[in-house]
């Protein structure tokens, strides 16, 4: 009779268990022979198809570098048009970084020439006037795109100027006067009228420059200017586009980020040349609000991915996030739906996930505010945004003691022990069960561990109340075992932790509340092979728990690619995205082995769970799940090691049968890495193994899925 278990029986994991050796401080040993059992008669819930989604936000330029084809920044004209760079004012104390600069207009004669009109902008704050002399070109030019050979260009400006005026557009490869293309444009009136450009570029460049500049008397005013390669499809790049899709990824979160908690999404619709742009102060950064709600929508179906939309419960309100939801999925005939109709998307989009707010216990966060009034804003958030659609799937914005200790949240509250506790002022993902049940069906949490350091519990109690949340981590030396296996901590110290919640708040189990974490990477690490070792070890520790995790979203999801202005391919995260993604089954089953996985050397705290996370078959990491047909066993195997690791392998409830075939991401180094326009050096290998004989042989540095066909049921 086939069993389904709630977690794959103690020797795969537990949780909760007893500590003997909290600081083991001798390096672990494997047994000389290591002994794997499979059992296919014992099943968790299956993998659903959101445990490998994406998050991505506005930050900076990331969505309009890596998604969007726009080649112009500030191309509705934030930024006053100088020859100097402005002395930019300090950001706010504790603020993050700016990251690039955008590309900046710079004028075309003298300054003076450019003045920014603030009377009557075309839109946003104010749209430049130049100055025209008879003889001498005066314009603005923005220089730094790149360009491909024979590829065309198009695009589109909005002008008006006064009846003397002759405007050119010119796009720029070379220093000599034949390296460019222009096209003219006159006579102009007092009123904007949008003109088209189209170029073809005769020359790879990787410096090009746009200008546009008139001649005659009088001035002109340009309103916007947008322009892209003309194979851009809906505004969106075709080569990311393409790359994304292949990754079958169930559901991307966005906007999301501290980007939401700023956001008015009634400025993200409607004609893209007619929304203002914004100044983003969660990241100091911006934001020409050309990707728009409309705009994710279309990404999301470009790339065959469900949305699921973060509201903004920052400096928002419920009725804004009501009136939101009415937009994405009300019918033509409601105001709001009419309005999308109205913008050219008669159909309802059906968006099912909705998460209330974004990390609101951060002190980083706009609007942040106390639990108490988090659980209030929840309750109210949910009822407004029910109303406009019933049907919707809820989630509220926790966070778990892990992850208010290690960002120092819980010292920021005035608490005597950095170390947040169950029940307390900290506990956010307690407090809204407690004080918002029924608010919501699943739970969202976030963590990022930090490369090559961890939380020290002993030295986060010595600092001050007031010192910055990096400073509880300390520098660490790890093997490269111990290093891969790092950020699998967090994970497990979320499942460990919804196994307290769960005694506590019995009725979890009961109305199926679910987690989600809706945001996590290992960071400052650079992407290549040693990261993809990690990130598998990750994968396996998250789908131990499909029983209560039930959608997860990947920092950035566009950090599965490695690309530039012209070109995309997969890194080394991305192929291990796609490997688990198309050759792993959807049916966990049982496994066990005869090593298990350390006892932990750190105090139990922060991101130090009570059991080290990891299979019982140290030192490799396994998950094992048949597909959904049953045809086929497949074992995930991690090897985060710089030798062959063997093990014997035994299954029950199915027979083995029939030749082994082996999908391996590996490359000659740790530091292998992919690089647009050079040759992969980390990739993913079908091999053939003909049938299970003895002993299975695991290439070091490697991650591994073994596909086993299977019979009947083994006697």
């Amino acid at each position: 009779m086939k069993k389904r278990v709630a977690f794959f029986a103690a020797a795969a994991f537990c949780l909760g268990c007893t500590v003997t050796a909290v600081a083991q401080q001798s390096r672990p040993t494997a047994p000389d022979r290591l002994m794997v059992t499979i059992d296919t008669q014992q099943t968790a819930e299956p993998v659903s198809k959101y445990e490998f989604g994406m998050f991505i936000e506005h930050i900076r330029t990331l969505i309009y570098r890596s998604l969007w084809s726009e080649m112009l920044d500030d191309r509705k004209f934030h930024f006053p048009i100088s020859s100097t760079e402005p002395e930019s004012p300090a950001p706010p104390a504790g603020s993050p970084p700016r990251g690039l600069p955008l590309r900046k207009w710079r004028p075309v004669g003298p300054d003076e020439v450019v003045v920014m009109d603030k009377e009557k902008p075309f839109v946003g704050d104010q749209s430049p006037r130049i100055k025209l002399d008879s003889v001498t070109p005066h314009g603005i030019r923005q220089v730094g795109l790149a360009l491909v050979k024979g590829k065309r260009y198009a695009g589109r400006i909005y002008l008006r100027g006064t009846p003397g005026s002759n405007v050119k557009i010119s796009l720029i490869w070379g220093d000599g006067p034949n390296d460019r293309q222009s096209v003219s444009f006159a006579p102009l009136t007092s009123d904007y009228k949008k003109f088209p450009l189209t170029f073809t570029s005769p020359a790879d460049a990787t410096a090009a420059s746009f200008e546009i500049t008139g001649t005659g008397s009088g001035s002109f005013h340009v309103g916007t200017v947008s322009l892209m390669p003309a194979d851009n499809v809906q505004g969106f790049r075709p080569d990311t586009i393409a790359l994304l899709r292949e990754l079958h990824s169930g559901m991307w979160r966005l906007p999301g980020g501290n980007y939401i908690s700023d956001w008015n999404w009634y400025d993200s619709v409607g004609d893209i040349d007619k929304r203002p742009p914004m100044f983003d102060y969660a990241w100091n950064a911006m934001q020409t609000n050309d990707v728009g709600m409309d705009e994710f929508m279309t990404f999301c179906k470009l790339i065959g991915t469900e949305p699921y939309i973060t509201v903004n419960a920052g400096f928002g309100d419920s009725h804004s996030a009501a009136e939101e939801v009415e937009y994405i999925n009300g019918a033509a005939t409601t105001r709001l739906g009419a309005q999308r109709a109205h913008n050219g998307h008669l159909e309802p989009y059906h968006v099912k996930f909705w998460d209330i707010g974004n990390e609101p216990y951060g002190n980083w966060q706009i609007g942040r505010t106390d639990l108490k009034y988090v659980t209030l804003k929840t309750n109210e958030f949910a009822k407004a945004m029910r109303k406009a659609d019933p049907s919707i799937t809820l989630l509220a914005s926790g966070a778990m003691p892990d992850e208010m200790t290690v960002t120092g949240q819980a010292r920021d509250l005035r608490m005597p022990d950095p170390q947040a506790q169950f029940g307390s002022p900290a506990d956010f993902t307690g407090g809204l069960l407690a004080h918002s049940w029924g608010s919501f069906e699943g739970l969202t949490e976030h963590w990022y561990a930090r490369a090559g350091k961890r939380f020290d519990y002993e030295h986060a109690k010595s600092l001050a109340q007031d010192a910055p949340n990096e400073d509880g981590y300390v520098k660490v030396d790890q093997t490269l075992l111990e290093w891969a296996r790092y950020p699998s901590d967090r994970v497990r110290q979320k499942a460990e932790e919804w196994q307290e919640y769960q005694k506590r708040f019995p009725a979890m189990l009961e109305k199926k509340i679910f987690l989600s974490i809706d945001e996590y990477a290992y960071s400052g690490a650079p992407v290549n092979l040693k990261l993809a070792l990690a990130y598998g070890m990750v994968f396996n520790e998250m789908l131990r728990y499909t029983n209560f995790l039930k959608m997860s979203a990947f920092t950035m999801g566009v950090s599965t690619l490695d690309y530039n202005s012209t070109g995309a391919a997969y890194n080394s995260t991305g192929l291990l995205f796609k490997m688990y993604g198309d050759h792993l089954g959807s049916i966990p089953v049982a496994l066990s082995g005869n090593s298990p996985q350390p006892a932990p050397r750190y105090a139990i705290a922060g991101d130090q769970p009570k059991t080290n996370p990891g299979s019982p078959t140290y030192p490799l990491d396994m998950f094992a799940a048949l597909t959904a047909d049953h045809k086929y066993l497949t074992i995930a195997v991690v090897n985060a090691t710089e030798s062959d690791q063997k093990f014997d392998l035994s299954a029950t409830g199915v027979r083995l049968d029939g030749p082994l075939t082996l999908w391996q991401l590996t490359g000659n180094s740790l530091d292998a890495a992919n690089h647009v326009g050079q040759t992969p050096q980390v990739q993913v290998k079908e091999i053939p193994l003909g049938d299970v004989q003895g002993k299975i042989t695991v290439a070091p540095i490697s991650v591994n899925i073994y596909q086993f066909p299977v019979a009947q049921a083994a006697k």
